[in-house]
């Protein structure tokens, strides 16, 4: 689907999700944990479609997160609330259960992000920001995270031309299909290599690494990027103030001491609200443009029907003098 957030410029889009993904590493708050996974959720949701995001999350994030859940209790006996002993003697806390639970929350928050991450952050958006700076590492950087998908799409191609000549890896006896699966990634060998020749000629042909080298750039700062990033600064501090206040603080070892819930005081509503707006910002934005051009398609639609009945009136005057 299509999204507007994915159209401003490339710091916005880096300083955007530098800050939700240092959220959700570094803090174990259960509330901005959960604000982070819902609206993570809810926005690879939207750029995915919720199939892909559905059978992702059944088929990798959920048993992610019981074996990280599982594993925890398991060798982190630590806390004060003992719920029962193992065989060997060892306890199994509530503490290091609640933490458990934590742990894969944050693992499963940080993916989602990343897998969005992934989707609005292009290659060449971070060779634009990063250019300059670091070259070598940028490119490089660049090149390994489109790596995966560029080989995934190759190997499809490949695979579909071989069944159509009755080589397909998943059909005949098990040395047949060893055969055709060696003889696939024998292709996929030898395309990865002129495939590197060619990338690396082409470099040499644009002048890669020369000094004085201009680079051509189609992004601009304009005040509609000002704006959101004004927006994003003023939400960071109040949720930094929040997070000065202690609103962010949480302990599970070894006891459970959870900062900002009882009672809701309004600096605690300030941090939540700020990074709840924060982590949403992308889809209000979305939001908004998509009411913003239903309003300027129905405004639209209404002008030609006052056009047309404009005209409708002439041609009755028209013919009302013709009679």
């Amino acid at each position: 689907m299509e999204d507007e957030f994915s159209g401003f410029h490339p710091v916005i889009n880096f300083i955007y999700f530098l800050f939700v993904l240092i959220v959700s590493m570094f803090f174990t708050h259960p509330v901005i944990l959960a604000i982070m996974l819902f609206s993570g959720m809810v926005y690879s949701t939207y750029l995915n479609g919720w199939k892909k995001t559905l059978k992702f999350n059944f088929l990798f994030m959920l048993p992610m997160l019981f074996i990280v859940a599982l594993i925890n209790p398991m060798f982190n006996h630590a806390g004060v609330t003992i719920l029962f002993y193992l065989d060997n003697g060892n306890p199994i806390t509530l503490e290091s259960i609640v933490y458990g639970v934590i742990l894969a929350v944050m693992l499963m928050t940080v993916i989602t992000w990343f897998s969005c991450y992934n989707r609005i952050m292009t290659s060449d958006k971070f060779i634009y920001l990063f250019g300059r700076v670091i070259p070598a590492l940028s490119l490089i950087l660049s090149m390994v995270l489109r790596l995966v998908p560029k080989f995934k799409a190759q190997l499809k191609v490949i695979t579909d031309g071989q069944k159509c000549i009755g080589r397909d890896p998943g059909s005949g006896n098990i040395i047949q299909r060893a055969k055709n699966g060696i003889h696939i990634l024998s292709i996929m060998i030898t395309w990865s290599l002129e495939n590197a020749i060619d990338t690396a000629d082409s470099m040499k042909a644009r002048g890669y690494g020369l000094k004085g080298r201009s680079a051509f750039s189609i992004y601009r700062f304009d005040k509609r990027d000002g704006g959101i990033m004004a927006l994003m600064l003023m939400l960071a501090m109040l949720f930094a103030y929040g997070i000065y206040m202690g609103n962010g603080f949480a302990q599970y070892n070894p006891v459970i001491v959870i900062n900002g819930l009882s009672p809701l005081t309004l600096s605690s509503l300030i941090t939540f609200g700020s990074a709840l707006v924060f982590a949403w910002l992308p889809l209000l934005i979305n939001i908004y443009y998509r009411l913003k051009w239903k309003y300027f398609m129905r405004m639209l639609s209404e002008q030609k029907a006052v056009s047309k009945l404009h005209v409708n009136r002439k041609e009755a005057l028209a013919i009302d003098r013709n009679c």
